[in-house]
């Protein structure tokens, strides 16, 4: 489809920044479980998540992004961090409302078009993608 070379590089790069950051919230439900039950609490409104039920969505989560990172099943994974993604930017959507007081939460509205970008063009990244 694309004849440019240097795309599957540049979807390697955005596949990596993006694993870093969802990666980290993955990792904090694992480390910081108190952080993570606040942030169920004050965004998706669900409390009392215990730490056993963190590790476990945190695990999940990780194993996912890995597969994703290291580009495999990328109809699956690559759909799995677009739609985790979306869920989490969507449900910040009073931060929006004022932001000049909350400017790191609009980082993740171009993080989403990066994952929405990876999804539609994952056919594409195939740069050290084992899928």
């Amino acid at each position: 489809m694309f004849k440019n070379k240097k795309l599957p590089i540049a979807l390697f790069i955005m596949r990596v920044s993006v694993f870093i950051v969802m990666a980290m919230w993955s990792i904090d439900k694992l480390v910081n479980p108190g952080h993570a039950t606040a942030v169920f609490e004050n965004f998706y409104f669900i409390s009392g998540m215990s730490s056993t039920i963190l590790l476990v969505i945190g695990l999940v989560q990780l194993a996912i992004e890995i597969a994703f990172v290291l580009g495999l099943w990328k109809f699956w994974t690559y759909g799995f961090v677009m739609i985790t993604h979306a869920v989490s930017t969507l449900s910040s959507w009073q931060q929006y409302l004022d932001p000049f007081n909350n400017m790191l939460f609009l980082a993740a509205i171009p993080m989403l078009g990066a994952c929405i970008a990876l999804f539609m063009l994952r056919d594409e990244d195939r740069h050290l993608s084992l899928g």
